[in-house]
C-alpha cells in the first residue's frame, strides 16, 4: 500500500487536486481509499438523538451503523493515521490536509509562503492555485492538477514508495521522516527497509510491516528457544508456521 498526503489551506486547491489524483490513479486500473482530516473542533458526523447517538452515550466504546447503501463504524475518539491505515488495503490511499504521519506529500497553495511553511523533505510535489503562476519552487515541481494530471500521477507512481512503519527509533541510522526523505531523493531505496529486518512476519500471507523495537522482542524471543534444540546451527534459517489462532 501506498500513501501520501495533500496539504494545503483552504481554497488552496486541495480536495480539487485530489479528486483529479484519484479519478487519474483510478483511469490507471488502481484501488485507491482516502482519509479526511477535519480542522474543526466541534465536528461530528452523529447527530444528537438518533438511535447510534443513543448507543455512544449509553456507554458504547464502538458504534456500527449498518444501512442499505454504506456502512459507518463509529469510534468514540481519534484515532492515529497508522490505526486508520489498518482497514485499507488499497494500491494507493490519499490523505487529505494530514501533516502528522511520515508519508510523501505534495502542497497546494496560493503562494509561496504558504509552501515554506509546510515545505519539508517529504515534499515531492507542488499543486493548487499557485500552479497557474510557476512551473518550479526551490527544485521542485509545481504542476497544475486541472491541466497536467497525467504528469502529476507519473509523479506519484515514481516517488511514492510503499508504506514504511513509523518507527519510534533508528533504522539504517536514520528515523521514519529521514528516511522518507532518503528515499525520494534516491539515496536509499524502499527495498533497504526490508533488507534490514531480522523478522519478516506475515497473516494470511500479507507482510505485517514490524517497527525495530517488535523486530528485536520477537528476534530474540525466537532465538532463545531455538537455540536450546538440537539441530540448531547460527547461521540457519528459521520459519516457524501457527496454522490458527484461537
Amino acid at each position: 500500500m501506498r500513501v501520501f498526503s495533500v496539504c494545503g489551506i483552504t481554497q488552496s486547491g486541495k480536495t480539487t487536486t485530489i479528486e483529479n489524483i484519484i479519478r487519474e490513479l483510478k483511469k490507471r486500473k488502481y484501488s485507491v481509499g482516502s482519509v479526511k482530516e477535519i480542522h474543526y473542533e466541534e465536528f461530528e458526523i452523529d447527530n444528537k438523538g438518533t438511535n447510534t447517538y443513543r448507543h455512544k452515550m449509553a456507554g458504547s466504546s464502538l458504534v456500527t451503523a449498518r444501512g442499505y447503501n454504506e456502512t459507518d463504524i463509529l469510534y468514540q475518539k481519534k484515532l492515529s493515521i497508522e490505526d486508520i491505515l489498518k482497514f485499507y488495503y488499497h494500491d494507493y490511499v490519499v490523505l487529505e490536509g494530514v501533516m502528522d504521519s511520515n508519508v510523501p506529500k505534495i502542497i497546494t497553495a496560493h503562494t509561496t509562503k504558504e509552501i515554506d511553511e509546510k515545505l519539508d523533505g517529504l515534499v515531492f510535489a507542488i499543486s493548487g492555485r499557485i500552479a497557474e503562476d510557476i512551473t518550479e519552487y526551490k527544485g521542485i515541481p509545481v504542476i497544475n492538477s486541472i491541466k497536467d494530471i497525467e504528469k502529476l500521477v507519473d509523479m506519484i507512481e515514481e516517488k511514492v514508495y510503499r508504506k514504511i512503519p513509523d518507527f519510534k527509533e533508528e533504522c539504517l541510522g536514520f528515523d521514519t521522516k529521514e528516511i522518507g526523505a532518503k528515499i525520494l531523493n534516491g539515496e536509499i531505496n524502499r527495498e533497504d527497509i526490508d533488507n534490514n529486518s531480522k523478522i519478516k512476519l506475515l497473516i494470511d500471507d500479507t507482510p505485517i510491516d514490524l517497527v525495530p523495537f517488535v523486530q528485536n522482542i520477537l528476534y530474540n524471543s525466537v532465538i532463545g528457544v531455538v537455540k536450546e534444540l538440537d539441530g540448531f546451527k547460527k547461521s540457519s534459517k528459521i520459519k516457524i508456521e501457527i496454522e490458527e489462532v484461537r
